[in-house]
């Protein structure tokens, strides 16, 4: 289920500073990513050594909308940020979107909620989302409209949980380990979230496995109009 061109490209990790474009309380975000030079420590957002990251060093701000244990790592394929350099007319290194695993050779829109990841020799990842654009990344983007324009390509990354921990780096392997025998990809699950509600009944197919936010949100849907 592995190929040898499944890797990642860089491991990011950002700082928290401040912003004038946040609406998070304290005014600092820490979307601005950079690719770490040596090996991270991945593991389950609030372990020993991690703060509301799955990732050492890592730095979430506002915990309200992120990190956590359903979204504890965030990847972005390499490819989708090419198509998007393309349409801005400019350049946007790895961890430009906030993304921690900036990913080459993946299809993350495809991938299926539940699938597993084995990032590296230990790390195993669960995809339960797609990511959901936020005031914060349009003022990091600098993009009018960004918010709408990321929602209509659909290309959000996954998020993932952590299963297993384990230690990465840039050009680690990637290796699907298991893809659960239902339909419902990230793809899918972003677009009932966002811009389809009525896609919301077929997420509860994921079960468990879905970032437990959508599950919630597609069972309310589900008892107030039905299947």
């Amino acid at each position: 289920m592995d190929h040898p061109a499944t890797k990642l490209l860089s491991v990011n990790l950002g700082r928290a500073r401040a912003v004038p474009y946040t609406d998070q309380p304290e005014g600092v975000t820490g979307i601005d990513k950079r690719p770490a030079d040596g090996p991270v420590r991945v593991g389950v957002p609030g372990a020993a050594g991690f703060g509301a990251s799955g990732l050492a060093g890592d730095t979430v701000c506002d915990t309200r909308h992120h990190g956590g244990a359903d979204q504890a790592v965030y990847a972005m394929a390499r490819e989708d940020m090419d198509d998007w350099e393309r349409e801005l007319g400019r350049p946007l290194p790895n961890g430009a979107f906030g993304e921690n695993l900036t990913t080459t050779g993946l299809d993350l829109s495809g991938a299926l909620i539940g699938e597993h990841w084995r990032v590296g020799p230990r790390l195993l990842l669960e995809v339960t989302s797609g990511r959901i654009p936020c005031r914060t990344f349009q003022g990091h983007m600098g993009e009018p409209r960004w918010v709408k324009r990321f929602m209509e390509k659909g290309a959000s990354g996954a998020y993932f949980r952590v299963l297993e921990p384990g230690e990465i780096r840039a050009g680690d392997a990637v290796r699907i380990v298991h893809r659960p025998a239902h339909e419902v990809t990230v793809a899918l699950q972003f677009r009932a979230v966002t811009t389809q509600r009525e896609l919301l009944p077929r997420l509860l197919a994921a079960g468990a496995a879905l970032h437990g936010e959508a599950l919630a949100t597609a069972r309310k849907y589900v008892a107030e109009y039905g299947a």
